[in-house]
């Protein structure tokens, strides 16, 4: 297993990492056989109906959990919650309160699912010295039965937290969704496309700012699927009282 520091050189030096699927297998000491038990999953999100662009599109799940650095190989599933984001984050859809069904018993209960966020949780702990992470799970699906599919609808935005991954799950059948990440205090960035499973992007979220651009269906439609997670030192994000 490669130091988490091996892992989070390349977002220390550019607030941004792409991590190929063998680096993160390698690096977080996963098999891809066992972090495929995870796939079937991502056929029972049901729809978002939060979509301000009245969009049929997008389909997610969403979980929240804590891990205590101080035994870091430990994962403390939360009582569900809504997700929160300010407007100054997400001008789309901040500012409400969001209760996305909770990602299903059965998939948080394996141990594949706590060491990837464990082992990610550690990777970032290299960067940034807190005693606890409060991470948010979110498993999207967007898909292009009807058309466009936007994996971003807010645009190039900033998450409100310490660090995000991004990790793709499966893309079939689908034109698009080229991945862009520029430094939040200029235009200077990056562009590609997240085309093998696994392949994972790191975010320091206060020097960045990232979107993915829509989809089209490649003859047939297609699918694009992620887990997206979110560390936080300082709690979860919430309304001010």
């Amino acid at each position: 297993m490669l130091a988490p520091l091996d892992l989070a050189k390349p977002l220390a030096a550019y607030g941004h990492a792409l991590i190929p699927p063998q680096r993160l297998l390698h690096g977080l000491d996963l098999d891809e056989r066992t972090l495929n038990q995870l796939k079937p999953s991502w056929e029972h999100l049901p729809r978002d109906t939060y979509l301000r662009d009245s969009g049929r599109y997008r389909y997610r799940r969403h979980a929240c959990f804590i891990q205590t650095l101080a035994h870091p190989d430990a994962l403390e599933r939360v009582a569900h919650r809504a997700h929160w984001q300010s407007t100054d984050y997400n001008a789309l859809h901040g500012g409400i309160e969001r209760w996305f069904e909770p990602i299903e018993l059965e998939v948080t209960a394996k141990e594949v699912w706590s060491r990837l966020l464990c082992g990610l949780g550690q990777v970032f702990a290299a960067l940034a010295r807190a005693p606890q992470w409060y991470i948010e799970a979110h498993q999207f699906r967007i898909d292009t039965a009807e058309g466009i599919g936007r994996p971003t609808p807010e645009g190039a935005h900033r998450d409100g937290v310490d660090f995000v991954a991004v990790i793709l799950v499966q893309r079939r059948d689908v034109r698009g969704g080229e991945t862009r990440v520029f430094e939040a205090s200029s235009s200077a960035g990056v562009r590609f496309t997240m085309q093998t499973p696994w392949t994972t992007l790191l975010l320091d979220d206060a020097r960045v700012i990232h979107e993915t651009t829509p989809i089209q269906p490649d003859e047939a439609a297609g699918i694009r699927d992620t887990l997206v997670l979110t560390y936080r030192a300082n709690g979860f994000q919430s309304p001010a009282p």
